[in-house]
């Protein structure tokens, strides 16, 4: 469920501590119990030492406001005083200004924490998103806290293969890969998990959703909070479940956007399945929207024709990649992202119609590799694949991932085949693989939590957010009918953001559903409009700097 957005029980421990046992464990409950205590441990240790906040990381280039401080957590819970991994976490302390009422000081409410999902994503930036209009009241009353899970950057850095290798173009990417391809991915698969294997060591089996939940509990005993509001999208929404499920009294306020399906049995293979079926219908969106702009881009004024004017840029960049490194395969990751983010839609448009008018600088510029990024690609990837991987069972019969690839590819071409390449070292896994827990929460167990969702949302479908909310006791589900953005949090929808605000700030929340119509589309835009939002950046930044 690779996806990075801003926009993540007392009753039950019993069922918890069985479900959180590695598979092949031999006394499941035991294990358990032990990484209960180890981060029960490792927490008050954390809350004495608490976090010595300071300047940034240089290689992180953040500006003078936001402070960073570092926490210990075992690599292994069940050995809480071997070797520790250190977490770099960022804050910005609540402004406490009203932006409303200068002359208002606004109480401080706590830290709000975020994770911007992934697996394998930093959240070090997000306090930063404080200096954005909509977010100043949150801002005033909230310290802002990011964090780098374990295994991504400098926080216990995974590995698996050299970076300088991660990028590779051009690449093809066949609709219906032929057996010979499949067979060269089988072993580029197998090589892969190997290597993950041969650059992490054996602590590679410890990164884990369980695991990220358990640091999350340190983290929030470092900020010497005894509860904390939480914000995790995408893949954050997962493990916040999971923290909400094992942690529930730990809990004062928690908004899960963009929720993933929750259910054991779902996670992950299944998972990846329905995200590459709800592919199809939003870059069935892309085109229909690319279609009645025909008169700017000239794609065709049909989705089908704009899917065969795709479909000649991938032919044209088959035989002859662009600027030496776009093609098929970059292509279709170029791609992949409008079907994640409706503001992509226009520059996407804009540089597939370009190269087809005889200019690949545009697409070259959007999908070709970006070296300069290698290195925080491959470590993101690495740690995508470690913890989907050892969180669950995976089929290890490349049978079964043939016959059911072959079989959604019929209905749902346009991401199946790549997804599952992404996934494919999960079948030749080295690591013990564990059971995912049973997310799940009773009526009063955990403080009422707010979900929100796109109807149309590929990489986390509908589904999932319907699941999470019947999981989840107390919860309430806002719904962005009609749209499909992933991550809503914080963006254009008026709505979405009032029930946020009053949540976050209020503590109000409707019934438990609600819906907010449909965001505007994007349109088309123009070089002027690109001058505003990169001097809108800029001053941002700016504004950033001067906090």
């Amino acid at each position: 469920m690779r996806a990075a957005a801003l926009s993540c029980t007392a009753g039950s421990l019993l069922l918890t501590t069985l479900a959180a046992a590695p598979a092949g464990g031999a006394v499941g409950g035991s294990v358990a119990a032990a990484e209960l205590r180890g981060t029960r441990l490792a927490a008050e240790r954390a809350r004495t030492e608490g976090i010595d906040f300071g300047t940034c990381p240089a290689e992180e280039h953040a500006p003078a406001a936001l402070r960073c401080g570092t926490v210990s957590v075992p690599l292994d819970y069940t050995r809480p005083r071997g070797k520790q991994i250190k977490l770099t976490v960022s804050r910005i302390e609540a402004t406490h200004k009203d932006p409303h009422n200068s002359k208002r000081k606004v109480p401080r409410q706590g830290a709000l924490v975020y994770n911007p999902g992934g697996p394998g994503a930093s959240g070090l930036g997000f306090p930063l998103i404080g200096a954005l209009p909509g977010w100043k009241r949150i801002a005033a009353a909230y310290d802002l806290v990011g964090y780098t899970p374990r295994g991504v950057n400098r926080s216990a850095r995974l590995s698996c293969e050299d970076p300088k290798r991660f990028f590779t173009g051009p690449s093809q990417a066949p609709t219906y890969p032929s057996e010979s391809y499949k067979k060269e991915r089988i072993a580029r698969a197998k090589a892969y998990a190997k290597g993950c294997a041969q650059r992490s060591g054996s602590g590679l089996r410890h990164y884990t959703s369980l695991n990220n939940a358990r640091d999350l509990d340190v983290v929030r005993a470092a900020l010497r909070e005894d509860r904390i509001t939480f914000m995790g999208a995408s893949y954050g929404t997962y493990f916040g479940a999971v923290y909400a499920t094992l942690f529930p009294s730990h809990v004062r306020r928690m908004v899960l956007d963009s929720a993933v399906n929750p259910d054991p049995g779902q996670i992950w293979y299944r998972n990846n399945l329905e995200q590459s079926a709800a592919f199809e219908s939003r870059w069935a969106d892309f085109r229909e929207w690319a279609a009645r702009h025909d008169d700017v881009y000239g794609l065709g004024d049909t989705a089908e024709k704009v899917g065969d004017s795709y479909e000649k840029a991938r032919a044209r960049l088959a035989a002859e990649p662009a600027g030496g490194t776009v093609g098929p395969g970059q292509l279709q990751g170029a791609f992949l992202t409008a079907g994640y983010y409706d503001d992509y839609w226009p520059g996407r448009a804009e540089a597939l119609s370009a190269y087809l008018k005889g200019d690949p600088k545009p697409l070259v510029k959007i999908a070709g590799p970006a070296t300069e990024a290698a290195v925080e690609a491959e470590n993101a990837n690495a740690v995508y694949t470690a913890v989907e991987c050892n969180d669950a069972p995976w089929p290890t019969d490349w049978t079964v991932w043939d016959r059911d690839n072959t079989r959604l590819a019929r209905v749902a071409p346009f991401e199946t085949w790549d997804n599952a390449w992404t996934n494919l070292p999960c079948a030749y896994w080295p690591a013990p693989r564990q059971h995912p827990l049973d997310v799940r929460t009773g009526p009063g167990e955990l403080p009422p939590t707010l979900i929100l969702a796109a109807e149309r949302d590929a990489a986390t479908p509908y589904d999932g957010a319907l699941e999470l909310n019947r999981r989840l006791a107390d919860s309430v589900l806002v719904t962005e009918r009609d749209s499909g953005t992933h991550g809503l949090a914080g963006g254009p929808n008026e709505c979405v953001n009032a029930y946020l605000d009053a949540y976050l700030l209020e503590g109000r929340l409707p019934e438990r559903r609600a819906a907010c119509a449909a965001r505007p589309e994007p349109k088309p835009e123009t070089p002027a409009d690109r001058a505003r939002k990169q001097k809108l950046r800029e001053s941002l930044k700016g504004k950033a700097d001067q906090r």
